[in-house]
């Protein structure tokens, strides 16, 4: 299996992808089993804090069933030190040919930023079929996805930035969206608090999200 395979199905085993920042390691596994209890599987941990590759190492040792991956990857070096620590995909905001070279050389997936139809036409040109449309509303959101599916059908998206749960629906109602990612599922005040039931509830209630 391809490695684009293998990440259409991490994008498609849940509606939502949390994006989520740890502040604190010793959140990190409550909020990986609060999140996987309300049945979002698949975690994106973001690269915007000291602890966030611990915070994966933890994840991957104390939730297994979590697919647990790395956010904000924008330097080659990030690719090695998220395979070190246990990642099982990567996302980046944007796109060089750099960084593709480096995802080359780890054995997980890795899915791209684009946010105009030229910086698609480099990933289809580097092999990707499946991106991020980051920052999603900024970019033109359900209109720009419209806009792209009609020239590029083959290309799967996850729209993340300035997704909501009032929101969310829609896009995950356009043909070309495979899943999406939001924070609103890891509000920083229960993440703080420690209210899991809270997160374990908008998880539920995300997963429930149908695409299409």
């Amino acid at each position: 299996m391809s490695r684009q395979q293998i990440l259409r199905q991490i994008m498609q085993r849940a509606p939502v992808i949390p994006v989520i920042v740890v502040q604190e390691l010793k959140h990190a596994v409550s909020l990986a089993e609060a999140l996987c209890s309300g049945g979002l599987t698949v975690l994106e941990v973001t690269l915007r804090t000291p602890v966030a590759l611990d915070a994966i190492r933890a994840m991957r040792r104390a939730v297994p069933e979590a697919i647990v991956g790395v956010g904000t990857i924008t330097r080659p070096e990030h690719f090695r030190q998220a395979d070190e620590a246990g990642a099982q995909f990567g996302v980046s905001p944007g796109l060089t040919s750099t960084l593709a070279q480096a995802s080359a050389e780890v054995p997980w997936p890795w899915l791209p930023g684009v946010m105009t139809p030229g910086e698609l036409l480099q990933a289809r040109a580097l092999g990707f079929d499946l991106c991020k449309l980051f920052p999603a509303q900024q970019a033109g959101g359900i209109g720009m996805l419209k806009a792209l599916n009609s020239v590029f059908p083959d290309v799967g998206f996850c729209p993340t930035g300035g997704i909501s749960r009032e929101n969310a629906p829609e896009f995950l109602a356009q043909p070309n969206v495979l899943c999406v990612g939001g924070s609103w599922v890891v509000p920083v005040a229960q993440v703080r608090s420690g209210d899991w039931q809270a997160i374990r509830d908008l998880a539920a209630d995300a997963a429930r999200l149908r695409v299409r």
